[in-house]
């Protein structure tokens, strides 16, 4: 964007948005010394708070009041976005990126490859669109509580936007909690049989008390809803290359499947374990 022109202040609950990013608590924010230090870069003076993101709203926004124009936030991003920052780290430049991109759409405006605020095709005016226009899966899985495992396994995927490999990865995630709960070391259905059959007598995984013929049932049809994610999201894109494999998913059909998985970590978040030998 062109830097000469006054470019128009911006709402307080926009420039919390996009200091909730940059300064949020974890992996990916700006530590307390980058904020201080692209702080002074950008001449935007400093001020007490009781933590970074507060302090970088209030920094921001009384120099914004004090220009009556929003250009000492954008400066303060395009230094912060500077891709020479992140040349080892760029999963860290894709993550701010997304998230700046999703505040940024209140007012028309995306962080672009270059780390440069740019104009957006449009302006977002509700969350939906917020997260339509961003491209971010991970944007509406957040807003739908999905289990952090879900997370875990997937986010860089999510990250690069890759619906294939995401769901690849999510599936997977659920094999490996299964055969870390359960000290197993099988895959797939074969390790849903293993971890909820009751051939040794009582399964290995409960997800319930599995004493009346109704939790019995719902132990098994919890186990054939695994071997049905397995079966079909799990083995597909093991098998064959996403080229080839003419295996096509949706936006929302992936977020549905997350969702699901959701649902199966909340259930082994409860379960019961019985280790063999134990």
């Amino acid at each position: 964007m062109p830097s000469k022109s006054l470019h128009p202040p911006w709402s307080s609950d926009v420039v919390q948005a996009v200091a909730d990013v940059l300064a949020s608590t974890g992996w990916p924010g700006l530590s307390n010394a980058e904020i201080t230090r692209l702080l002074g870069m950008v001449r935007v003076a400093d001020v007490e708070a009781p933590n970074k993101r507060t302090r970088l709203w209030a920094a921001l926004l009384n120099q914004q009041h004090r220009d009556q124009a929003s250009n000492c936030i954008i400066r303060f991003i395009t230094e912060a976005m500077a891709p020479g920052r992140f040349i080892q780290d760029q999963r860290r430049f894709d993550a701010l990126r997304d998230g700046l991109t999703e505040a940024l759409s209140l007012v028309g405006l995306r962080v672009n490859e270059q780390g440069k605020v740019a104009r957006a095709a449009a302006t977002a005016t509700t969350l939906d669109e917020v997260a339509r226009m961003a491209g971010r899966l991970r944007t509406e899985l957040a807003r739908r509580g999905v289990h952090p495992e879900v997370l875990r396994y997937c986010e860089e995927e999510l990250l690069r936007k890759s619906l294939f490999h995401a769901v690849f990865e999510a599936t997977k995630g659920v094999s490996e909690r299964l055969r870390q709960m359960s000290g197993l070391s099988g895959d797939g259905a074969g390790l849903v049989d293993q971890c909820f059959g009751a051939a040794a007598g009582a399964p290995v995984v409960r997800i319930n008390a599995y004493g009346t013929e109704s939790e019995i049932s719902e132990h098994r049809g919890f186990a054939n809803l695994l071997r049905g994610i397995f079966g079909t999201f799990r083995n597909p894109p093991a098998h064959t290359p996403r080229a080839t494999a003419g295996w096509a998913l949706t936006e929302p059909d992936a977020l549905d499947l997350c969702s699901m998985l959701s649902l199966v970590h909340r259930r082994l978040d409860a379960a019961t374990v019985v280790r063999a030998g134990a």
